[in-house]
């Protein structure tokens, strides 16, 4: 054999493998390293929304957070109000009611002491009748009139 013709052959074979597999098998491997290099960039690409999408949704929590802390701080502030304005109501309902009991009980202590001038001016005038038969009854006299006018007094 001659190393020429050899190596002649072995140049051919490797021509054709080179041929065979630039024909058949690179391009397999070629189509499946760019279906996995698009996989990996979908996935970047959804890593990168994703993180868009947290940013986002993380800037509506602490927005809702502030609106709903500004909505509590003013429902506490509404309460206090109302608070504020039952407590005075109150406290104007109550001293209506003091200012009527009051004037209700000078009222009736008016008409009690008018009814016990009434009942003061009766005796009076009932001891004065009493009085005035003592007197006309005895004979008169300035010492027996003076005792009766100090029984009178007494009596009064």
């Amino acid at each position: 054999m001659n190393i020429n013709a050899s190596l002649i052959g072995q140049m051919i074979t490797f021509a054709v493998l080179v041929w065979f597999s630039m024909k058949f098998v690179f391009p397999a491997l070629n189509s499946a390293l760019d279906e996995r290099a698009k996989r990996i960039a979908d996935g970047l690409a959804a890593a990168d929304q994703g993180k868009e999408a947290m940013v986002v949704a993380e800037k509506r929590a602490t927005e809702a957070l502030t609106a709903a802390r500004d909505e509590a701080a003013q429902r506490v502030a509404d309460a206090e109000k109302r608070a504020q304005l039952i407590a005075e109501e109150i406290k104007a309902n109550a001293k209506a009611e003091a200012d009527r009991i009051i004037a209700t009980a000078k009222a009736e202590a008016d008409q009690q002491v008018t009814q016990a001038r009434e009942q003061l001016r009766a005796q009076v005038a009932d001891l004065a009748v009493k009085g005035a038969e003592q007197i006309l009854k005895r004979e008169v006299n300035a010492s027996a009139h003076a005792d009766l006018l100090n029984r009178l007094a007494t009596e009064l």
